[in-house]
């Protein structure tokens, strides 16, 4: 049984892992301990089959796949860190005297909740090392999934059949939100209560039911005496059993749907090209789990994030000059500064549009907009076909216009939510740079759109002229005519990998393989041979408990 072991581009040729034809050797006393343990789950649970089909998973290799991973990552290290944190907080208002080891506040009234924040920070072993790690992971997870949504967005993976992957997707950035929110706030620091005095407001803009909410959700008026407790179980409770139901199935469709693939060599509509999970694929994703965590720990050992002692224990009364939430609420800051004093007053209601369209109105039209945008896309383009491969943003020249469209109008809600900063910095006036930030609002979304949908149509006519004519070799070259031309070479043709089927068969039917039974070839997967390698392998490429179909 021959196998291709050449490769082309990012695509391995992997031997194969098991020769039904080859000679075996006697399995040691190790090995036959683990192979007593396979049989016997194997025969009450029935796994073997569907590990074998999983290990043989094949998934393509680009570097931008690599972008969700971070944001897997991350939540494992969250659940991690924020389990040994658990042990040591306090979700209680309740006001204390402070004793412990920072001695700027000594003595002073404090509730429980900030109280224990700086115990784990100044007296529990490795509590702010822990502490800075969860912070910079939720940062890293946030950031994580917006980056991978707009891979996917710009590179067309969410098309049929994936769009309710996409929702999911856009369900887990906003349990993302909503979780790196809650965490914000529990310490009850300064800085975190102004961003629950500031959600309280939002809350209550809303007619008719804002102010049952909100005593609701605070157990009173604000500040109420509730909140901590009941943030803190939505925070390890709630809203992580939900983003881990959402990332299983997410997980789950990504695997029953197969992995979507750049265009290349040997890649298809019908077919996966890339890296089995193992050995290659999973040796490279714990190698990546542990790069992650290192810089993780590097980030939270080297560089202070939320200094919660600085800030002081929260009071109604106070707000801290500069204050600034979090990047991903950051855009909410910066709708409310930005919006003008707008408010409705009749028949003895009052709504204030100046909160309630910057906080509730525009996130709203925001998601909505991002959560329907696959079928708009259809309903535009008339497109309904299955798509396993993706595009180059430049090939879609209006998603991509709306792409950085959405991602202007974010980054300016982003940066006026520090205008007061800005304003200070360059010693201008704050109305200047909230007049700034209206003007910029409205004009360069536009803009974005029509600059980046230009240069992706410039783009497209270069590669059309390149497919047409060929690469520019720089030679010049005089007709007898006395016309000068320059010398066009065609483009290079690239290898086409070979692709060798994997089959399918059960344990029963494995004993049979041994002794040269035939079986009808499975589904192509790639190897990543270049064409003409050739291959004489009759059997297929067997999994490593033996021979599987990819799936």
């Amino acid at each position: 049984m021959s196998t291709n072991t050449a490769a082309t581009g990012n695509e391995v040729a992997e031997p194969a892992a098991f020769d039904s034809r080859a000679p075996r050797r006697s399995p040691t006393g190790a090995g036959k301990a683990v192979g007593g343990a396979g049989k016997f789950m194997d025969d009450r649970l029935g796994g073997a089959k569907f590990f074998r089909e999983s290990l043989n998973k094949v998934f393509p290799d680009n570097w931008s796949f690599m972008i969700g991973e971070i944001a897997l990552y991350s939540f494992i290290i969250l659940l991690l860190t924020g389990t040994y944190l658990t042990l040591f907080f306090q979700d209680s208002t309740a006001e204390v005297l402070y004793h412990g080891s920072y001695r700027q506040l000594q003595g002073v009234p404090m509730s429980a909740a900030y109280a224990s924040t700086l115990h784990i920070s100044f007296d529990v072993r490795a509590g702010l090392l822990i502490r800075q790690i969860h912070h910079w992971a939720a940062l890293l997870f946030i950031a994580g999934m917006i980056v991978h949504a707009c891979r996917v967005f710009f590179t067309g993976a969410y098309r049929k059949p994936r769009e309710l992957n996409w929702l999911i997707g856009v369900g887990l950035v906003t349990l993302g939100l909503l979780e790196g929110f809650a965490g914000y706030s529990l310490p009850d620091d300064l800085l975190s209560g102004t961003g629950l005095r500031i959600a309280d407001a939002v809350i209550q803009s809303i007619p008719v039911v804002g102010t049952w909410v909100g005593f609701l959700l605070f157990g009173g008026e604000y500040p109420g005496t509730h909140i901590i407790e009941r943030l803190y179980v939505v925070h390890i409770l709630i809203v992580p059993g939900l983003i881990l139901g959402l990332i299983s199935a997410h997980m789950g469709l990504l695997w029953h749907q197969k992995h979507t693939q750049f265009p290349g060599p040997g890649r298809t509509e019908n077919n996966v090209v890339g890296e089995r999970m193992f050995p290659v694929y999973g040796a490279k994703a714990g190698g990546f789990f542990m790069l992650v965590f290192a810089m993780l720990a590097l980030l939270g050992g080297l560089f202070q994030i939320n200094p919660v002692w600085l800030y002081g224990p929260y009071s109604p009364a106070n707000v801290s000059a500069g204050s600034q939430p979090d990047f991903y609420i950051g855009f909410l800051e910066g709708s409310l500064r930005i919006m003008p004093p707008w408010e409705f007053r009749a028949w003895g209601y009052d709504i204030p549009f100046m909160i309630l369209i910057p906080g509730v109105v525009i996130p709203g039209i925001m998601f909505t907009l991002f959560a329907l945008w696959p079928w708009i896309e259809q309903r535009m383009t008339g497109d309904r076909a299955y798509h396993n491969l993706l595009q180059r943003p430049r090939e879609s020249p209006v998603r991509a216009g709306a792409g950085m469209m959405a991602l202007t109008f974010y980054g300016v809600l982003v940066a006026s939510g520090a205008n007061d900063v800005f304003a200070s910095i360059f010693h201008i006036s704050l109305n200047v740079t909230t007049w700034i930030g209206r003007v910029l609002i409205i004009v360069l979304p536009p803009i974005a759109y029509v600059v980046t949908k230009k240069i992706c149509e410039a783009l497209n006519r270069s590669d059309a002229a390149k497919r047409d004519h060929g690469y520019e070799t720089g030679i010049i070259r005089r007709l007898p005519s006395g016309e000068v031309i320059e010398v066009h070479a065609p483009l290079p043709v690239a290898g086409t990998p070979a692709l060798t089927p994997v089959e399918t068969t059960t344990f029963a039917e494995l004993s049979r393989a041994q002794h040269g039974a035939a079986h009808e070839d499975g589904e192509l997967v790639a190897v990543g041979a270049p064409a003409g390698s050739g291959s004489d392998d009759e059997s297929g490429v067997a999994g490593f408990f033996g021979i599987g179909k990819r799936s």
